[in-house]
């Protein structure tokens, strides 16, 4: 039994699997797997993923499929109509909008507000300490990094002044997400919370 995660960057990639299975793997009788399946931007998960996730489910090989996941940054401006500006209200047209045009059944759309590098801020701990000294105040609620500033775009600024390199997605992304406790950023981040509590309930159905 697995679930499809379907995504858009290259953080989630290297990243949330092994994150994803740290939270779920200790609550679960048995041992559910994540396939990674990544689009490129926002542009192209828009476009694509309804023709994406119903051609993989269409056949057998989607038949030990539990769900069929989008997860997206809610920093993600090619979805939204432009008279939506506050986090709740785009959050749920998008929610609402990408499922009816999937319109499958094992499809769950969910999102991370306002980005995935959010659940890093939830422990500040595992940053580099200048980094970490550096944060705003309202990072001790990490969702409220929001589209001003959205928070992959302030560790790159707080990396660039303080240590004088570049964050990396695709290297520093997965190293803190290592470190990261699931349960910490589970308690910090409501959409995550949301994301991980669908997962584990679709999971227990699935297994019984």
């Amino acid at each position: 039994m697995r679930f499809l995660l379907f995504v858009e960057g290259q953080t989630e990639k290297y990243a949330l699997r092994n994150f994803l299975k740290r939270w779920l793997d200790p609550k679960l009788e048995s041992r559910v797997g994540i396939d990674i399946i990544l689009f490129e931007g926002c542009g192209s998960y828009y476009s694509e993923i309804a023709r994406r996730v119903n051609f993989i489910l269409s056949g057998k090989p989607g038949a030990d499929v539990i769900a069929a996941i989008g997860l997206v940054d809610l920093y993600c401006p090619e979805i939204y109509p432009q008279h939506l500006k506050g986090a709740s209200e785009r959050y749920k047209w998008a929610k609402e909008h990408l499922e009816r045009k999937v319109d499958h059944p094992k499809f769950r759309q969910h999102f991370a507000v306002h980005e995935t590098e959010a659940w890093v801020l939830s422990q500040p701990e595992i940053l580099p300490p200048a980094v970490r000294k550096a944060l705003p105040g309202k990072c001790s609620r990490p969702e409220t990094v929001n589209f001003d500033q959205p928070p992959s775009k302030l560790l790159t600024r707080l990396y660039r002044e303080k240590l004088k390199k570049r964050f990396s997605k695709t290297i520093d992304g997965p190293d803190l997400f290592q470190s990261l406790s699931p349960d910490r950023a589970y308690e910090k981040c409501p959409a995550l919370k949301a994301l991980l509590d669908d997962m584990l309930n679709l999971a227990q159905q699935a297994l019984r």
